[in-house]
């Protein structure tokens, strides 16, 4: 009897899984198949640790999958390889998956995968994932059509009759030559993980969400922490949604027996927005399957002719600029894999603006630095924070004033930037401001023990910003913007409450 192969991507559950579902009454055998792609690894924005974060995941998925009576199969190499032994030794009937909406090599191998099943008389069923609308013209519409999918029942892991078992070998990064960094505060992977960090934010630690998330400090505790689970597909956004809309509701109702619940129901309402906000930038990456190749408004970026400057990207992204509180950033991303959304705009506002470096290039090496890399999220902030799309407003942030508003004591570039652990808060942001003698008497001489800033932030930041504005001039680029705001633009209105910062568009994510 042919099989039924449920392919897992980025989708690693057995939960609100509908193509498991789908398999699981159809009556076949059926393979649930992860493939370890050894091409993906040689992708400029995939790094080891994205690998074996999923590989992770999947073990713990396998788990859950033996209890319901299936098996999960590891597959190594080219997806359509991998795809054509399993056909020759089984027969495919049909390929069940969810849609995914990754970089520019994943369009292309789904394309390749699409054209084997046509040849094979295989029937591949792609079903809907998360809040992302496919075959969209342009956003008339999408906010209906996502909020409705979240509406749809959650589901349990499927019970199976026929799982075919799975006696090969589980591949390792290592057998293909390839070593994960270590990463510190690494969270605990797998859906369980998932739904017990969702429960604890939405019952204990998300009360002061809403203030915290600025903070690259205060969001480790504070934020969700399920953005490296949805990059994964560990957890499902319906699931999330629903769970969150169920907390709001119950605070709502039992007002008397929730200390500050007036915090708690702004703060979840916040965090329930920012859902909405990551399917949002998503569907741009859907409707704009390049969007890591080639910017939004590809004039504006050919008009501003930035470099690469080797020494600038070097410091850049080892964290010896000069300015404090980026080094601390950057430090942290290396270290953990992980920091707030605020902070992810600094470094690219850094990058673009002061040292005016190329947005491919920085944008790839932070996708290789975060364990929760979301092409869809990543691609289209990058566009945003380099000022290539042409509709956002250029916000080229302060690395000091962000300093001094997020670490006013130090505490946090003192643990990540341990040169200047003993300079005193009176010069922590800007160290290159001691005097000499105060330098030598606590052994951080500038420009020896801790690198003097790379440029001038605030005159790098004022070019910045002035030659980023002229590279929207012309007709060519303003035509550009308006079918970019057009195709990619949000339909809801803008909110009015002062509680609001002018950047909160930027914040809806993390």
């Amino acid at each position: 009897m042919p099989v039924d192969v449920v392919w897992f991507k980025r989708d690693l559950r057995a939960r609100d899984h509908v193509p498991l579902l789908s398999a699981s009454l159809s009556g076949r055998p059926v393979i649930c198949l992860y493939i370890l792609e050894t091409e993906r690894l040689e992708q400029d924005d995939t790094d080891p640790i994205h690998i074996q974060w999923e590989l992770d995941c999947a073990a713990d998925l396998s788990r859950t999958l033996n209890d319901s009576g299936a098996s999960l199969h590891y597959g190594l190499g080219d997806a359509t390889e991998v795809l054509e032994a399993i056909h020759l030794e089984h027969g495919i009937e049909r390929l069940l998956s969810h849609e995914e909406t990754g970089n520019s090599w994943s369009y292309s191998r789904d394309i390749s995968v699409s054209n084997f099943c046509k040849s094979k008389g295989i029937k591949w069923i792609e079903y809907p994932n998360n809040g992302v609308v496919r075959r969209l013209v342009n956003r008339d519409g999408w906010k209906r059509e996502r909020d409705k999918r979240m509406r749809d029942s959650l589901s349990s892991p499927p019970i199976f009759k026929e799982g075919i078992p799975f006696d090969g070998t589980v591949p390792e990064l290592e057998d293909i030559g390839f070593t994960p960094r270590e990463l510190s505060y690494r969270p605990e992977p797998g859906e369980r993980a998932a739904i017990d960090r969702l429960d604890s934010f939405l019952e204990r630690d998300g009360k002061e969400y809403r203030w915290a998330i600025s903070s690259p400090v205060l969001s480790i505790k504070h934020g969700s922490g399920l953005s490296p689970y949805f990059s994964s597909g560990s957890l499902s956004m319906r699931r999330a949604v629903q769970k969150t809309n169920l907390r709001i509701d119950w605070i709502r109702k039992n007002k008397s027996q929730v200390e500050g619940h007036g915090d708690w129901i702004k703060s979840l309402s916040s965090f329930r927005r920012r859902l909405a906000w990551r399917c949002h930038f998503i569907q741009k990456m859907e409707m704009k399957s390049d969007l890591d190749m080639v910017a939004q408004n590809p004039v504006i970026d050919r008009n501003m002719s930035r470099e690469m400057n080797i020494e600038k990207f070097t410091r850049w992204k080892s964290g010896k600029t000069g300015w404090p509180f980026l080094d601390a950033c950057m430090r942290q991303l290396s270290s953990t894999g992980w920091i707030n959304f605020r902070m992810r705009a600094m470094m690219m506002s850094a990058a673009s603006y002061n040292l005016w470096l190329p947005w491919r290039e920085t944008g790839s090496y932070l996708a290789r630095q975060f364990i929760d890399y979301e092409p869809g999220i990543h691609w289209s902030q990058i566009g945003m924070q380099s000022g290539t799309t042409g509709i956002n407003t250029i916000r080229a942030y302060s690395m000091t004033k962000q300093g001094r508003d997020q670490d006013p004591g130090g505490g946090y570039i003192r643990k990540w930037v341990p040169e200047l652990s003993m300079v005193p808060t009176k010069f922590i942001h800007e160290p290159w401001k001691m005097p000499l003698e105060l330098q030598e008497s606590i052994s951080c001489v500038i420009g020896d023990s801790y690198p003097a800033p790379v440029v001038d932030e605030v005159e790098s930041r004022k070019s910045g910003i002035s030659r980023s504005y002229s590279a929207r001039g012309g007709e060519e680029a303003r035509l550009i913007s308006k079918e970019v705001l057009k195709t990619h633009g949000s339909r809801r209105r803008p909110m009015k409450r002062k509680a609001e910062s002018s950047t909160s568009t930027q914040q809806k994510l993390f």
